[in-house]
C-alpha cells in the first residue's frame, strides 16, 4: 500500500495542468491590430497626409493666374474711360512671366493708356535679390524637407506607441506564464495533500506531513492569487490598445491568451546588425537633420535681405489681340514697356539680423542634434549591456534550476524510500518555484531590454 501511494504521489507531482479551449492571440497579430486601429497610430499617420497638404500649398505658389481688371465711369452724360484688361500670369522658377490683352475707350483715358484693343508679353524677373532664391521657392524647399520630416515624426510617434504595446503584451504573457505556473502547483499540492491524508489514515506517515501538506497548498494559493492580480492589472493594460476598425475600444476576449513560448536563444540577431549602424535610424535623430536642412533653406533666404532689389520688367506690345503680329525689330524698338526696379537699404540692418538669426538657429539646433546623438549612443551601450548581461542571468538562472529539480527528485525519493519528511520535500520545491519565477521575470525584462534597444535604434515594428 505505502508503495503503491508514493508512486501516484510521484506521478501527480509532475503533472501538467489540463488543457483548456484558448485562443493565443500572438505577437505579432496583436501589434498589427495596435498598427492598424490604435487612435496614435492613425494621428501618427495624419502626419504625413498634413505635410503633402502644406506642399500642395506650396505648389500653389507656382500656379498660373488669370486676373481680369474692369473699371468704367460715366458721368453727366459723357463716357469718362472704360478700362477693360485681362492678364494670365504665370510663375517661373525664377520671376514671372505675363500675356494680356486690353480694351480701353473713353475721353479721359490716362495718358500711359493705349486706347482700343491692345496686347501684350513680357516678362519680370529680380537681378539681385530673389535672383538665387525667393520666398516662393524656399517654400517649396522647405515643404518637401517638412514631408520628409514628419515621415521621420510619423515613425517617432509609431516607435512609442509600439514600445509600449511590446511591454505591455509581454508583461501579460510574463503574468499568464507566472500564474498557470503557481496554479498547476496548486493542483499539484492539492492532490499530494489528498495522497498525504491517506497515508496518514493508513499510519504510512506521521500526522505532522498532513499539515506541512496543507501549509504548502495554502502558500501556493496565496502566491495564485497574488499572480492573479497581476495578471488581471496586466490584460487592463494591454486593453489599453485593442480598439476596431470603428475606432472603438475593445476588451480581450476572456478565452484569448498570450504566447508564453517567447524567450528564445537568437532574440539578439538584429541587435548586432543595429550596433554597425550606431542608432543613426533614431527618427528623432532623423528630425532634427531635416529640421537643420529647413533652416539653411531659411538661411539662403535670409541671405538675400542682404541684396539690393532690382527688378527688371519688360513688355512686348501690339495693336489688336494678336501680340506676335509684325513680330521683329520694329517690334522691339517701337513697341514695348520696360523698368527697373531698384531699392537698396542704407544699413541692411533688417537684413544682417535676420540673417543672422538663421545661422544661430542652425547652430542651436546642430548642438541639439550633437546631444541627441550622445543621449542615444548612451542609450544603446546601456540597452545592449542589459540584453547581454540578462542573457547571461537566465543561463545561470537555467542552471540553477536545473540543480534545484535535481535536487527535489533526489529529496522526492528520499521521501518515498522513508528517508526524509515533506518539510525537506517542500523547502526544495519552493526553491525550485522561486526559480522558475525568477528566470520568467528575467525573461520579460530581457524582452522589455530588446525592444527598447530597438526603440533607441529606431527599428521597432
Amino acid at each position: 500500500m505505502k508503495k503503491i501511494t508514493f508512486t501516484l504521489f510521484y506521478l501527480f507531482y509532475f503533472l501538467c495542468s489540463f488543457a483548456q479551449n484558448e485562443r493565443v492571440l500572438f505577437v505579432e497579430d496583436f501589434i498589427e491590430k495596435v498598427k492598424a486601429h490604435h487612435p496614435l497610430a492613425k494621428v501618427a499617420g495624419l502626419q504625413i497626409d498634413i505635410a503633402k497638404a502644406n506642399l500642395l500649398v506650396a505648389k500653389g505658389g507656382f500656379d498660373p493666374a488669370l486676373q481680369i481688371d474692369m473699371s468704367s465711369k460715366m458721368f453727366d452724360n459723357k463716357n469718362y474711360y472704360n478700362y477693360n484688361d485681362a492678364e494670365l500670369k504665370i510663375p517661373m522658377p525664377i520671376g514671372d512671366l505675363k500675356t494680356g490683352i486690353e480694351n480701353n475707350s473713353g475721353k479721359f483715358l490716362s495718358s500711359e493708356v493705349s486706347s482700343g484693343r491692345s496686347s501684350y508679353f513680357g516678362f519680370e524677373v529680380p537681378l539681385a535679390k530673389g535672383l538665387l532664391i525667393d520666398k516662393r521657392r524656399a517654400f517649396l524647399q522647405q515643404a518637401k524637407i517638412a514631408l520628409q520630416q514628419n515621415n521621420a515624426q510619423q515613425k517617432a510617434m509609431l516607435n512609442e506607441l509600439l514600445l509600449d504595446a511590446y511591454i505591455s503584451y509581454y508583461q501579460w504573457a510574463g503574468a499568464t506564464k507566472l500564474y498557470n505556473v503557481f496554479a498547476n502547483y496548486v493542483q499539484i499540492s492539492y492532490n499530494r495533500l489528498k495522497l498525504v491524508k491517506t497515508a496518514v489514515e493508513n499510519g504510512d506517515r506521521p500526522a505532522m506531513d498532513s499539515t506541512e501538506a496543507i501549509t504548502q497548498l495554502q502558500n501556493f494559493e496565496l502566491l495564485k492569487a497574488d499572480a492573479n492580480l497581476k495578471l488581471i492589472s496586466a490584460s487592463l493594460d494591454v486593453n489599453n490598445f485593442i480598439w476596431d476598425g470603428k475606432g472603438i475600444p475593445q476588451n480581450i476576449a476572456n478565452n484569448v491568451t498570450p504566447d508564453t513560448s517567447f524567450f528564445t536563444n537568437n532574440m539578439f540577431q538584429k541587435l548586432q546588425i543595429v550596433l554597425q549602424n550606431n542608432g543613426l535610424q533614431n527618427p528623432l535623430l532623423m528630425q532634427y537633420k531635416f529640421k537643420i536642412d529647413g533652416l539653411r533653406v531659411d538661411k539662403r533666404l535670409k541671405y538675400q535681405n542682404l541684396l539690393p532689389t532690382v527688378n527688371l520688367k519688360a513688355n512686348f506690345l501690339n495693336d489688336n489681340y494678336n501680340v506676335t503680329k509684325n513680330f521683329g525689330s520694329s517690334l522691339l524698338e517701337n513697341f514695348n514697356r520696360w523698368g527697373l526696379d531698384i531699392k537698396i537699404p542704407i544699413r541692411f540692418r533688417e537684413g544682417r539680423g535676420q540673417y543672422n538669426l538663421a545661422k544661430l538657429k542652425i547652430v542651436e539646433s546642430t548642438l541639439e542634434l550633437k546631444l541627441k546623438t550622445q543621449e542615444i549612443d548612451n542609450k544603446i551601450k546601456d540597452y545592449t549591456n542589459q540584453f547581454f548581461l540578462l542573457q547571461n542571468q537566465i543561463q545561470i538562472a537555467i542552471d540553477a534550476l536545473r540543480n534545484y529539480s535535481s535536487l527535489l527528485k533526489n529529496e522526492l525519493l528520499r521521501f518515498k524510500n522513508g528517508e526524509s519528511s515533506l518539510f525537506f520535500v517542500n523547502t526544495r520545491e519552493n526553491k525550485v518555484i522561486e526559480m522558475q519565477q525568477k528566470i520568467i521575470e528575467l525573461q520579460v525584462k530581457l524582452l522589455k531590454a530588446k525592444y527598447t534597444f530597438d526603440w533607441v535604434a529606431g527599428l521597432i515594428n
